[in-house]
């Protein structure tokens, strides 16, 4: 019975490690620099998310303003990006999309974004 339990321990360890390393990854934008996708990402971004955060990324409210991405986040800005996108932020209005909008199109989506960064 002590071996069962130590290999069921062993088995959460490298669940729960393997889970650490999973989330430890930096998320990359695939579409990054990629120019050929910037228009395709501002259509989009005005179908999906226009109603909430402007027409091409130009909404006067802070909270919403996604030209401060870069500004707010910096080097974070993409994993900020596709968490709050894929698991929406209810409480504050954002929808769920990942079951909506497949990864491609988020990344679209952000590939646009960059474009309109305010600079620092």
């Amino acid at each position: 019975m002590l071996h069962a339990g130590a290999l069921a321990a062993a088995l959460c360890l490298d669940a729960l490690s393997a889970r650490a390393e999973n989330t430890a990854r930096p998320i990359a934008n695939p579409f990054e620099g990629r120019a050929d996708v910037v228009d395709e990402g501002r259509s989009l971004f005005n179908q999906y998310c226009g109603h909430c955060h402007g027409t091409n990324a130009f909404q006067g409210e802070r909270s919403r303003d996604l030209r401060r991405l870069k500004l707010r986040y910096q080097s974070q800005a993409a994993s900020v990006f596709y968490e709050t996108v894929s698991n929406g932020r209810l409480e504050k209005g954002m929808p769920v999309w990942k079951s909506v909008l497949n990864d491609d199109v988020l990344w679209q989506i952000f590939t646009f974004l960059e474009t309109v960064q305010t600079p620092p």
